[in-house]
């Protein structure tokens, strides 16, 4: 809640359908795409409604001015009585954007990455003329390659708990270190985000990450792990443009 407005999340596949019973906007793809902000009314409260989300699902972000906040939240759940919802906390948000591999700045992004490593070359505008700060250092990364990669991981075994923090290593050695983790409960184990680098400080190509055995030491014990540079669920982002 900031000092005027409180802010909800409402996401999931049936966030569509609950929303429209409290608004005369239109919601559909076509009119309401992904990433377009705007006013609409909801219930008795006009709401600043952004169409992202941080957990992978379709969804809105809905700016609710606080004098409106109590009989907002419960209008959503009066109107979604005979749907599945319910209240989310961090551990659920969490987990599911790390089934996205979605980044956490303070965890996965600190001032010590950069976007290449952090596989956010896309969001440079290295195609323009455009200059902007550290794009120097950004195209030297690119050209000397990335001694670092982040990747999306899952533990074979769905048994260990993972908070974040633990050693990974490759082919028996020492080689990253996982900087988010929780139990997924899409993927039936834990999973999250590591960075990976090499021993002799080459770069870290997509070859390497790919041929190697890799391992996670949660507790003192080392648990078979599969690692991508892409999300460990729905990769394609389909469900977030549905």
């Amino acid at each position: 809640v900031s000092s005027s407005y409180a802010v909800y999340g409402v996401m999931g596949p049936a966030s569509r359908t609950l929303l429209e019973r409290l608004t005369r906007a239109d919601l559909s793809d076509e009119a309401f795409p992904f990433a377009t902000s705007r006013q609409i009314d909801l219930g008795y409260s006009t709401a600043q409604a952004t169409r992202i989300t941080y957990v992978g699902e379709l969804g809105w972000e809905l700016y609710v001015p606080c004098e409106f906040a109590v009989g907002v939240f419960e209008d959503l759940f009066d109107a979604g009585s005979d749907l599945p919802l319910s209240n989310a906390g961090y551990y659920a948000m969490n987990a599911l954007r790390l089934d996205k591999g979605y980044r956490a700045f303070g965890s996965d992004l600190t001032p010590d990455h950069n976007p290449v490593e952090a596989g956010l070359r896309f969001t440079c505008k290295l195609q323009s003329g455009m200059d902007f700060v550290g794009r120097r250092a950004v195209e030297r990364v690119i050209a000397e390659g990335p001694r670092r990669r982040l990747v999306s991981f899952r533990l074979v075994d769905p048994e260990p708990m993972m908070w974040g923090g633990e050693l990974v290593l490759r082919d028996g050695e020492a080689a990253g270190q996982v900087t988010s983790a929780a139990w997924s409960g899409t993927l039936g184990t834990s999973a999250g985000l590591a960075y990976i680098w090499r021993r002799d400080r080459e770069a870290v190509t997509a070859e390497h990450l790919t041929t190697g055995t890799y391992e996670i030491n949660v507790g003192g014990r080392l648990h078979a792990a599969t690692i991508g540079l892409r999300a460990t669920f729905d990769p394609s982002n389909e469900r977030v443009r549905s």
